[in-house]
């Protein structure tokens, strides 16, 4: 085992320095002839511009080896963090307990994937329950706080029978997280709680219970509320906002929001307020309830890359906030009542026997 991990190390640092191999080699070439062959000490111009040519050719070879051995090292720590960033916010599943799904994220920090939005989706026993948040600030610098909240919301989303119990596990969740980064921030006060550990960051949450029967339940922690796509293009109800996490303590009674059925057909679009704040180089915000309204009766995935384009479009690919967009279709398929065949008559209950 030892010795094949040798060999593959071995391995590893010769393919790192196989392109200087040439450029190398070339330029032993070029010392031994500047020094060992007569016409390279020639005092004329013609043996200086012959050494001149040789020796800036020997240059260029290291830069460019250099350089293709630093792009191919750069391609493989981009495609290790896009997977690790993938895995922290994986896409959810195209079709879960009959509804279809699609998500996308746009990420302000130059080369990342993910940033400081969130959201998943998951089936349990009490329905399909949906999360989507944003995190204070944007970026690299929320991923802690992403990690600690999905972490906890996809055990809370099959362990809690109550939609409220989520969403106290996510504070929770946050608040430890929070307590362990004011902590690593001010290394003097270990073992000591700080004075205010949620001072710095808050996250907006939006959580949505889709039921068997289309009946939808919201908590909203001042989050935007999605759009329903049918008939027309209209914001879905979610209630009274409570406080952002981490702004404040919830409240001691926590109870969801019940919104009107999500029919067949419909959809609902989950976003964070970076699609709708998102400005052009003259300042106007992005149409996000247009956008939809063009896109309502597209499939979620075609639907999700048609708005990512048109923000794109918009603001010139230069996003100043993360944007994060979920869109949930209802493919469940009514049934319809089944009228008696002619001829037939339905059985009448027995009498009871005390009448």
């Amino acid at each position: 085992m030892i010795r094949t991990r040798s060999l593959a190390v071995d391995g590893s640092r010769f393919r790192r320095l196989a392109p200087l191999a040439f450029p190398t080699a070339w330029g032993a070439v070029a010392v031994a002839w500047k020094f060992g062959c007569p016409l390279a000490r020639q005092p004329g111009l013609p043996a200086r511009i012959a050494t001149s040519l040789v020796f800036l050719t020997v240059g260029a070879g290291l830069v460019l080896g250099i350089s293709r051995g630093l792009v191919r090292e750069l391609a493989r720590v981009r495609a290790v963090a896009d997977a690790a960033q993938r895995v922290l916010l994986r896409p959810p599943p195209a079709r879960l307990d009959g509804l279809t799904l699609a998500a996308g994220q746009l990420s302000a920090t130059r080369g990342a994937v993910v940033g400081g939005d969130l959201y998943e989706a998951v089936a349990t026993p009490y329905g399909v329950r949906i999360v989507i948040g944003d995190v204070r600030g944007h970026g690299l610098g929320a991923l802690g706080a992403v990690v600690a909240l999905l972490g906890s919301f996809r055990e809370a989303a099959h362990d809690e029978p109550e939609l409220a119990g989520v969403l106290r596990r996510l504070e929770r969740a946050l608040r430890r997280h929070l307590r362990e980064r004011a902590r690593e921030e001010h290394p003097s006060r270990a073992g000591s709680e700080p004075e205010h550990p949620v001072a710095e960051e808050f996250v907006t949450l939006l959580l949505l219970e889709v039921r068997a029967d289309g009946r939808l339940a919201v908590l909203n922690c001042g989050h935007p509320a999605p759009y329903r796509l049918g008939r027309r293009v209209d914001r879905l109800p979610v209630g009274e906002p409570l406080p952002p996490l981490g702004a404040f303590p919830l409240p001691d009674a926590l109870v969801p929001y019940s919104a009107p059925r999500l029919l067949p057909g419909e959809t609902l679009v989950l976003h964070t307020d970076g699609a709708e704040e998102a400005r052009d180089r003259r300042g106007r915000f992005f149409s996000l309830d247009e956008e939809l309204g063009r896109s309502s009766r597209e499939a979620p995935a075609a639907l999700v890359r048609r708005v990512q384009a048109a923000l794109l479009r918009h603001t010139g690919g230069r996003l100043t906030d993360d944007v994060a967009l979920l869109a949930v279709r209802n493919d469940r398929v009514r049934v319809p009542a089944q009228p008696a065949e002619p001829g037939l008559r339905r059985p009448r209950p027995a009498p009871s026997p005390h009448c």
